[in-house]
């Protein structure tokens, strides 16, 4: 029981890490180089490129690309979000029949130790009976007149 709860609150946390971690940036969209970088690949791309410009085939294959990646991220973070609710939803159940567990056992014990406080009481009260029983016959036997 220990293990699966190790277990069941080691899968909860890599969940909700993974899904709190951000999305890797495609590929496609590097973030801005600096200003000699930008000058070295423009000569690059001048001396590679007569026209000074991407053909059509590989701008299309880039989009594609990056389009990609990105329904990649979206369905990746919504798998992980369906696993994270399933997750919660899971130990949100498991809490609640814990509670209905304990709430059973609280109203058992309840009902336990009322039924041993009544069965006390009645004991009492048959003792005390018993008691009163035994005084009266042995004040009717000294008051009764000796022949």
């Amino acid at each position: 029981m220990n293990k699966l709860l190790v277990a069941l609150i080691a899968g909860a946390f890599a969940a909700v890490a993974s899904a709190q971690t951000p999305s890797p940036a495609p590929a496609a969209a590097p973030a801005a180089p600096a200003k000699s970088e930008m000058k070295k690949d423009e000569m690059k791309k001048d001396a590679m490129a007569p026209a000074g410009t991407m053909s059509k085939a590989d701008e299309d294959k880039m989009k594609a690309e990056k389009k990609a990646a990105v329904k990649k991220a979206k369905a990746d973070k919504k798998a992980a979000d369906k696993m994270a609710k399933a997750e919660k939803k899971a130990a949100d159940k498991k809490s609640s029949a814990d509670k209905m567990s304990a709430d059973a056992k609280s109203a058992g014990d309840k009902a336990t130790a009322d039924k041993a406080s009544a069965e006390k009481m009645a004991a009492e009260k048959k003792a005390a009976a018993d008691k009163m029983a035994a005084d009266k016959a042995a004040a009717e036997k000294a008051a009764a007149p000796k022949k």
